[in-house]
């Protein structure tokens, strides 16, 4: 009784680290990915592509079918998430306290496109964008507007998934798709180490160039602008660039 005891303090001390939280996360939908018919879906898990310039992107999950190339971005947390598909950063709110993180719409996005460097695949349109969030989170005035983007709960996954039913691929490309994804491994811990250095690093260095007033998207100067909602804070090289700072929820 006591080793349960101790184990279980152990994980709940565990859990707070974001690593864990997300391990935990990425965990759970692939046991929730597992319930899909193995015949029609075929189920990659965690792994990485490395893209132009030396970066990486690490992926959560793919799944593949004559339904289209799945990618799965998997977010475990906690607290009221607010966010808009066109917005930079979302934002997380626990009682008081508020931190914004990087749009996963976008993240997905990039991993979208590494996918698609590394089949030499560059169809849109046979790929769905799902950011999967834990139901500790409460999804508020999130504003996706793509059909292909799709913003839900993690006990959701199976419904939406199952709701693109119009056959996009033939059996011969998934198959052709998923031999090649057998090629592609799981990270060892010094890449992921790395992989995570890379984006902290990326994240820092933009906002640096926001707090110096720059525009960390082309180097613009930010200035105050008024549009239909209101003032704002976006780039001087409008329309050219479309870069706008989104404020705290």
């Amino acid at each position: 009784m006591e080793l349960i005891i101790l184990l279980l303090i152990a994980l709940a001390i565990l859990s707070r680290f974001p690593s864990v939280k997300g391990f935990i996360g990425e965990k759970s939908v692939s046991l929730i990915l597992s319930k899909l018919d193995k015949g029609v879906y075929k189920t990659k898990n965690d792994f990485m592509l490395h893209t132009k310039g030396s970066k990486t992107s690490q992926i959560d999950h793919v799944i593949v079918s004559v339904y289209g190339i799945f990618v799965i971005e998997t977010k475990n947390y906690k607290g009221w998430i607010f966010g808009c598909e066109r917005n930079k950063y979302w934002t997380q709110t626990i009682f008081n306290k508020k931190s914004q993180f990087y749009n996963p719409i976008h993240q997905n996005y990039g991993h979208i496109k590494a996918i698609q460097g590394f089949l030499d695949n560059d169809d849109d349109s046979i790929f769905h964008s799902i950011i999967a969030f834990s139901p500790r989170a409460t999804l508020k005035e999130m504003n996706v507007q793509s059909e292909r983007v799709k913003v839900v709960y993690t006990q959701d996954l199976l419904k939406t998934i199952h709701g693109f039913n119009k056959p996009i691929l033939t059996q011969q490309q998934v198959q052709r798709i998923v031999t090649r994804l057998s090629f592609v491994h799981k990270p060892d811990m010094n890449k992921r180490k790395e992989h995570v250095t890379k984006i902290k690093s990326t994240l820092r260095v933009e906002q640096q160039k926001i707090t110096s007033n720059t525009c960390p998207k082309c180097g613009g100067v930010l200035v105050q602008r008024s549009g239909k909602y209101g003032g704002f804070t976006g780039c001087s090289n409008y329309p050219n660039c479309r870069f706008i700072l989104k404020k705290q929820a």
